[in-house]
């Protein structure tokens, strides 16, 4: 049983119920594997299967290509900035999340367990000061690329708004035949 003392300034049913879907989601969260929790209702997917997952940057990011070997470099945490003055911030979809399924299995070559030991190790040895900043949806994502100059998130193509810089993996883009990422 879990006890919560709530303070002063944050006190009523409002906050109560926040504090408790907080609480059940992070319990769900260890007990349950990622595509039981998905299946449960508290990550919603509405992505369709096979949608290609785009590479998505702000527009004065000074690139508009990648290969998929210079991709996996960025995330592998090998390339830490896109010029001398601008660092890369990796932002990637949350466990059970289709974007970071394509993301580990295309460009990791990981399983979930791999990648996460893969980063706990690079922090440990002092490698990265951290990992890739976990986003709980595509509309989070694109707000965050928006808001931090030179990161980088993976989205479903089909959500990318105006205004955000698609870039093209092997001379590809989201749609078009040979696009790796689906």
């Amino acid at each position: 049983m879990v006890m919560v003392r709530m303070s002063h300034s944050f006190h009523g049913p409002r906050w109560s119920r926040v504090v408790f879907f907080g609480l059940f989601a992070g319990i769900a969260s260890l007990i349950l594997p990622p595509t039981s929790f998905l299946r449960s209702g508290l990550l919603p997917s509405v992505q369709a299967a096979g949608a290609d997952i785009a590479v998505v940057v702000r527009p004065d990011t000074p690139v508009d290509g990648l290969t998929l070997a210079q991709t996996r470099k960025i995330l592998l945490g090998q390339q830490e900035y896109w010029n001398p003055s601008l660092r890369v911030t990796l932002l990637l979809r949350a466990p059970a999340a289709r974007e970071r399924d394509v993301v580990l299995k295309v460009i990791y070559g990981m399983n979930e367990a791999e990648f996460r030991q893969y980063w706990i190790s690079r922090m440990f040895r002092a490698e990265a000061s951290s990992g890739p900043k976990v986003v709980y949806s595509n509309e989070m994502a694109t707000e965050l690329v928006t808001a931090l100059p030179g990161s980088v998130a993976f989205v479903d193509a089909s959500q990318v708004p105006k205004g955000l810089k698609i870039l093209k993996i092997d001379g590809k883009l989201p749609g078009q035949a040979g696009y790796p990422l689906k």
